[in-house]
């Protein structure tokens, strides 16, 4: 079988071997610090976290962590203070002279920002750890147990300030486990901890689902075959949308130097449909877990309505706003990451046009009208599956198994898995073995570039 000898080629190339055994390494740590609870935290009374999870934002936040969130876990807040923290760096080089500086300065720039992140990161999470810790309380007290926080007693103020910095460095652990898994495994780190995260649920996720079925005698399980199909369909077209691409025609105009003639080719830019990937899904997502982080600080009083309503992953307003951010935020990294002037003015260094279309200012333009024009279609169809879940929650699918029918945690899985397969495949070809695919086909990550 073809998928046998391709796992024998694997085993084969020492480096590629080693990368992924690594990989493994860091994962399984990982996976065992979900399950260390806190010090001083009852693992009897987690029933009440687990209620609370079930649902909403909440659910989603669980997922991300790998239920570590639910089980009181020192990797509770997981990698998502270090995502917002990266997405308020991004903002700020856009807004900001001294970051965009530090932009231009190459490599040098980019590790004082990546520092700037980590700082950040350290203060959201001193701000998130005691928020977790209050709610942590508050969902212990309603199970008959207590913990007691704050600074009326020794007891107290050693359990809340040890908590915080276990909480702050178990996030900063994770957080560099992944920048290993980037530097020595396989993959992009922090997404590979997310997948991970994400893949955790997915087994217990779809026996739950199978269960509720079965035990609907209208026709369950074909509800249950049905949902698969439907499944399966949407990850295709997921995929399709991680890597559909626009492609514009280049020209290169013919340089003779000596006896030698360079040039007078035609090759093509590839536009992606969706160029910020995942990205501003996770953007928006960081801004609507905003109400989890505040909640926890009203103590035993009701959530307002307006809270609740951005909490409820399942709601008009709550969709309504998510899909909104995702279009913005879509347009919002694009124009980050694709640069039509530099794109341009890389074309007029190397004696490349456009065909039909004036070098310069013209070829910047028209770049950014067909990425405007490529732009629009993406962020929509992104926003549509980001909101596939609520849609699915409407056919009574299990809130934890609907979560794979769209949304972040469909296209991170999608977008990293395709990541991942292309840098194998680029280090089995470069060996001179085949791929994955017999017909020579090659897999296409988020780049949109093939491996090579």
């Amino acid at each position: 079988m073809k998928f046998i000898e391709t796992c024998k080629n694997i085993w084969k190339i020492e480096d590629l071997r080693n990368r992924l055994l690594t990989t493994l390494l860091f994962v399984l740590i990982y996976r065992f610090g979900s399950f260390v609870v806190l010090p001083g935290i009852d693992p009897a009374a987690f029933d009440a976290m687990k209620g609370q999870t079930a649902g909403g934002l909440m659910a989603l936040l669980d997922m991300f962590s790998g239920g570590a969130f639910s089980h009181a876990s020192i990797f509770a807040l997981g990698i998502m203070p270090y995502i917002s923290a990266s997405i308020v760096i991004q903002l700020l080089s856009i807004a900001v002279p001294y970051f965009q500086k530090m932009q231009k300065e190459g490599e040098s720039g980019r590790q004082k920002m990546n520092q700037i992140t980590r700082y950040l990161t350290v203060l959201i999470l001193l701000f998130q750890g005691p928020s977790y810790l209050i709610n942590l309380a508050n969902q212990m007290r309603s199970a008959g147990q207590s913990i007691e926080l704050g600074f009326g007693s020794p007891q107290a103020a050693w359990f809340t300030i040890s908590s915080t910095i276990l909480l702050c460095a178990g996030s900063m652990f994770v957080m560099w486990l992944g920048e290993r898994i980037t530097d020595r495994g396989i993959g992009n780190g922090i997404s590979f901890i997310i997948l991970i995260g994400i893949i955790a649920r997915l087994p217990g996720a779809l026996l739950q689902e199978f269960t509720s079925r079965l035990a609907d005698s209208g026709g369950g399980l074909i509800m249950f075959l049905l949902e698969i199909v439907i499944l399966i369909l949407v990850v295709a077209f997921a995929v399709m949308l991680v890597q559909g691409t626009r492609r514009i025609p280049v020209q290169y105009a013919k340089r003779i130097q000596g006896n030698k003639q360079y040039g007078g080719v035609r090759q093509y830019i590839p536009l992606k449909v969706n160029a910020a990937n995942v990205m501003p899904i996770i953007f928006a997502q960081a801004i609507m877990f905003i109400p989890i982080a505040f909640i926890g600080f009203r103590g035993n009083s009701e959530p307002s309505a307006f809270t609740m309503a951005f909490m409820n992953n399942d709601g008009f307003w709550y969709n309504l706003v998510f899909a909104l951010l995702i279009i913005a935020f879509t347009y919002f990294y694009t124009a980050i990451i694709i640069n039509p002037v530099q794109m341009a003015e890389n074309l007029k260094l190397n004696n490349g046009f456009i065909p039909g279309v004036k070098p310069g200012k013209k070829t910047a333009e028209y770049i950014d009208t067909i990425m405007s024009r490529i732009t629009l279609p993406g962020s929509i169809l992104l926003a549509l599956i980001a909101i596939l879940p609520a849609f699915a929650r409407l056919l009574n699918v299990q809130v934890g198994f609907a979560q794979f029918f769209g949304g972040t945690s469909l296209l991170i899985m999608v977008g990293v898995i395709l990541d991942t397969l292309q840098q194998i495949e680029s280090h089995l070809l470069m060996r001179h073995y085949d791929g994955f695919f017999d017909s020579g086909m090659r897999i296409k990550g988020r780049s949109g570039a093939m491996a090579y």
